[in-house]
């Protein structure tokens, strides 16, 4: 079996020491917003796309700052599939709204780690060391 990669993009929003985190329809556990590059799309226009796909708001360009690297098994894949996760920090502009695949979005801290995926356990874990999360 051969190793696969899955590249995605992932929006780290916090406020009041707590991370904004998604739910997609038919899945149990909590992912930050965000996704999979699409047609060699730079970090900023997947980034931009997805967000307003999945919570209907618009990426403030001039907030975007990198926040790390990733990586961990992809949840609900075979053995063998990892993900890698580039973060950015950003500010948006609109009211959040679910759409497309999101069935909900919630503020989360620390103590919700258990209900994230293996690459969230990771970004959580960093926030929480930068004192940036609850």
């Amino acid at each position: 079996m051969e190793n696969r990669i899955i590249d995605k993009i992932a929006l780290i929003h916090i406020a009041n020491k707590k991370v904004l985190s998604t739910r997609s329809k038919s899945k149990n556990k909590l992912y930050f917003p965000g996704g999979k590059r699409e047609n060699n799309e730079s970090d900023l226009e997947c980034l931009k796309r997805e967000i307003t796909e999945e919570l209907n708001v618009d990426i403030v360009e001039s907030t975007v700052k990198f926040f790390g690297f990733f990586e961990a098994p992809a949840d609900g894949h075979e053995i063998g599939v990892t993900v890698q996760m580039l973060c950015y920090l950003a500010d948006f502009t609109g009211i959040l709204e679910t759409a497309n695949e999101i069935e909900s979005f919630e503020w989360i801290t620390y103590k919700d780690k258990n209900r994230t995926s293996a690459v969230d356990h990771l970004i959580l874990d960093k926030l929480k060391s930068m004192n940036l999360i609850d």
